[in-house]
């Protein structure tokens, strides 16, 4: 690899910090954490930091928004470490989770679209259903949280008569997609509850209708946060070499 004159540049905390408007005990922090590279030490025992830390710096910055704090940790980690390939994977598994959430907005649109208002919900699938255990390992949540949901009114499931077990219907599985979407999406239990009673009276989608646009804006945000932080990505790894 060739040497890069850019590595000549030495910047103290305080230039990285100023320039991307961050303190310089968080420049410190994402260097302890692995998202900057280790930087050099003069004599005195001060950090140096570089153009190459800039250019993570960068890519750091420009990865959360689209992916989050905790996977864009991963990573810079992974990068730093000279991981691309597993870098590469956290990267695609974030936008596995994307398109994901938008199979799963697509779903609740198709739900309600079968929901005309002033008719009756859907009936459930019959005498079977699903248990909590393999529905919240599908949602990807705990069983605690199912249960908590109950208790908030999101999901009605009933008990099995000899077990004494819940069971999770279509509708009650339709509710508790549509619960997890709307919390995914920062709303509050209070505010979910008499969305699920609309779905489910199938009366006044208004607000529901309004809720699914916000979630078109926020995964669309999302989609366009991960090309920009794919952009500096790319950056930092050419300046690595």
């Amino acid at each position: 690899m060739g040497r890069n004159p850019q590595s000549d540049e030495r910047l103290r905390p305080i230039d990285l910090a100023r320039r991307h408007g961050l303190s310089t005990q968080a420049v410190r922090n994402y260097e302890q954490a692995g998202i900057l590279p280790p930087a050099d030490r003069t004599p005195h025992g001060y950090r140096t930091y570089t153009p190459l830390h800039a250019r993570a710096l960068d890519a750091f910055l420009a990865l959360v928004p689209g992916h989050g704090h905790t996977t864009a940790t991963a990573i810079m980690r992974a990068v730093n470490r000279a991981a691309v390939d597993e870098a590469l994977r956290i990267v695609d598994e974030s936008h596995a989770r994307l398109l994901d959430d938008r199979r799963t907005l697509r779903a609740v649109e198709n739900a309600l679209d079968d929901l005309a208002p002033g008719t009756e919900p859907r009936p459930s699938s019959g005498p079977g259903g699903t248990f909590i255990g393999p529905l919240a390992r599908e949602l990807g949540i705990r069983p605690a949280t199912l249960r908590k949901w109950e208790r908030a009114g999101l999901v009605s499931p009933r008990r099995d008569p000899l077990t004494g077990y819940r069971v999770y219907d279509e509708a009650d599985e339709r509710d508790a997609r549509l619960a997890h979407q709307l919390r995914r999406g920062g709303h509050l239990l209070e505010q979910i509850a008499p969305l699920i009673a609309q779905v489910r009276s199938a009366g006044g989608l208004e607000p529901l209708e309004a809720a699914l646009h916000d979630w078109h804006a926020r995964l669309s945000a999302r989609g366009r946060a991960m090309l920009t932080g794919a952009a500096e990505l790319d950056a930092y790894l050419r300046t690595r070499g």
